[in-house]
């Protein structure tokens, strides 16, 4: 377990990677109610810059944060993301992983930690395609 003090800003994590297919979108709309054509609509998509369906970008965020191995940190809370950005689309069977860096630590009080980690995902191509700054509530040893 992993725990605030254990984090040092430029410390890095790679994750494992994972192909987003047809079913995850189509479960993604379904759950988060998001039917944009764009995602789901082939012949809609076709005539879009795109040239093809893509995936929602709160999609790839979900699936970035299951790739991270959050279970291994002494989490309390997620505390929130700033700056993210799409830069390229994640399309069907496009495979992204991701990298931490942390970026910035600061004590919250005598418990926790804030621990800031620059989120870069990447597909299959080494593109990236999101990132941003995630910030979660760690706890401090005892």
């Amino acid at each position: 377990m992993k725990y605030y003090e254990d984090f040092e800003v430029g410390d890095r994590i790679a994750t494992r990677a994972r192909t987003v297919t047809e079913a995850d979108i189509v479960f993604f709309a379904s759950l988060s109610g998001d039917w944009y054509p764009l995602h789901t609509d082939i012949e809609y998509a076709k005539k879009s810059p795109f040239g093809e369906r893509i995936a929602h970008g709160f999609l790839v965020l979900s699936i970035a944060s299951g790739l991270i191995p959050l279970s291994e940190m002494a989490i309390v809370a997620f505390y929130g993301m700033d700056g993210v950005r799409f830069l390229r689309p994640t399309k069907i069977w496009d495979t992204i992983k991701v990298e931490l860096e942390v970026v910035e630590k600061r004590e919250r009080d005598e418990k926790t930690g804030i621990v800031a980690f620059k989120e870069t995902i990447r597909n299959q191509r080494e593109e990236e395609v999101a990132v941003g700054v995630m910030r979660l509530v760690l706890s401090r040893k005892d």
